[in-house]
């Protein structure tokens, strides 16, 4: 299943942000919790891949 996102550009004075919007549905179904930190993964120019940093306790089922 995919969720189409829009990404965020955000011009300040002196710095430019992109942002990235993380679906409910998807961070509930994987046990995400605020402040977790996450890391990009560029595996080619249309490929990013996010992984989180620590490894949890899955809860999905196999």
């Amino acid at each position: 299943m995919g969720y189409r996102i829009k990404i965020q550009k955000v011009d300040r004075a002196k710095t430019k942000s992109f942002y990235v919007n993380f679906p409910a549905a998807i961070a509930e179904s994987i046990g995400l919790e605020k402040g977790e930190e996450m890391e990009w993964i560029i595996e080619d120019r249309d490929t990013f891949v996010l992984k989180r940093v620590k490894k949890s306790k899955s809860i999905l089922k196999k």
